[in-house]
């Protein structure tokens, strides 16, 4: 890696042991929620993030559990709604009792259930919800129970603005973003704060489009040397068959929505060239956390892992040094133990949990050549 400094009603329960009722310290098994988009538009997402999860429960039962318990996995599926969500969020903190939630996948599903869990003082640990203000209420002030294990937008936008001059060595760009996500908007205006080129177009569509020859046509004979694109991956991967179709051939850069194989179903593999992401994870990364967790993930589901299963395998794994630091699996005694960690060692990344309850950790930003990952930089914050 190269190294670049810059500034659900439920429908699906898994349970990996019989857990009995009562308060969280009293109880045989400790219980762990997860509230994920199972099915639904952004269901590539939540599953890959469910595979994650129960990797990580699976291994922990088979190491001992915590503190002498078994975990309790109850998994439901939020339909990548934020209503369900909502509503799972309750259900698991208020009726199944768990002492941590871990999800939901997107910033939409994740600050509908936050009114929830805050009634409940229950920790959430969404593994991919990237808006900034997820964390922070409407005045700035940290939300006591949320937090995450992936980065902010407003980081990706500022480490994608660096790596496009720099590295790209970009002086116009194009953007193309999804004016309905609060994810691509907050993607949007941290890349034009930093892009220090020229924005010669910027064009936006709404989740439901389909059909992007319009936005294309109107761009492909402005003078620009790079495409940021700010989208989940249904758009995204249907905008570059598109783009590379029309003729379109200059990089296109996204964030971490474009981390999944649906991407490259969507786009052909043999459009998605010159195509650069930031992500949360490398499977080209040789550490032997890195590699050991490769091959078990890949063991079990015959696949490989990405970004959203690894991130959720170690919101487990975060879970867990909470309640062990804690000494407890009483809700807000995790609450205490999870701000105040400083030392967490996972497969996507190292870090410490800041006073506003973000990691602090690098983004890799990786390179698609014919739909296959060959490279990648690594992006750590100043």
């Amino acid at each position: 890696m190269k190294k670049l400094v810059v500034g659900l009603a439920a429908l699906a329960v898994f349970a990996t042991a019989c857990g009995a009722q009562g308060s969280a310290d009293d109880s045989d098994t400790i219980k762990i929620g997860g509230n994920f988009e199972l099915t639904g538009p952004v269901s590539a997402y939540g599953t890959a993030e469910s595979n994650g999860a129960k990797l990580a429960i699976k291994e922990i039962n088979e190491a001992g559990g915590v503190l002498d318990k078994q975990l309790d996995y109850i998994e439901l599926d939020n339909k990548s709604d934020t209503t369900e969500s909502a509503s799972i969020a309750t259900k698991l903190a208020t009726q199944e009792k768990v002492s941590v939630i871990v999800g939901p996948a997107t910033s939409g599903t994740t600050k509908a259930a936050t009114p929830a869990v805050t009634r409940a003082k229950v920790a959430m640990i969404t593994p991919s919800g990237t808006d900034d203000g997820l964390t922070l209420d409407d005045n700035g002030n940290v939300q006591p129970y949320v937090f995450r294990t992936g980065f902010q937008d407003s980081f990706q936008g500022v480490a994608l603005a660096e790596f496009a001059t720099t590295h790209l060595d970009s002086k116009k760009a194009v953007i193309i973003g999804d004016s309905s996500s609060d994810y691509a908007i907050g993607l949007t205006k941290s890349f034009k704060n930093s892009y220090t080129g020229e924005i010669v177009a910027d064009e936006n569509f709404t989740a439901d489009d389909t059909d992007f020859n319009a936005i294309l046509t109107r761009i492909k004979d402005k003078d620009f040397d790079v495409i940021y694109m700010p989208a989940y991956y249904e758009q995204a991967g249907l905008i570059i068959k598109q783009a590379r179709e029309m003729g379109i051939e200059q990089p296109i850069l996204g964030a971490d929505g474009f981390s999944n194989q649906a991407l490259l179903d969507l786009a052909g593999e043999e459009n998605v060239s010159n195509v650069y992401y930031s992500a949360h994870f490398s499977l080209n990364n040789e550490e032997k956390n890195i590699q050991d967790f490769i091959k078990a993930y890949t063991d079990e589901y015959k696949t490989a892992p990405d970004a959203f299963s690894a991130l959720a395998y170690d919101s487990v794994y975060l879970a867990k040094q909470g309640i062990e630091e804690a000494d407890s699996s009483d809700p807000e005694e995790v609450v205490k133990a999870l701000e105040a960690i400083t030392d967490f060692q996972g497969v996507t990344g190292n870090f410490a949990i800041d006073e506003n309850h973000n990691p602090v950790k690098s983004v890799f930003v990786i390179e698609l050549q014919d739909g296959k990952e060959v490279g990648g930089t690594e992006v750590a914050p100043k």
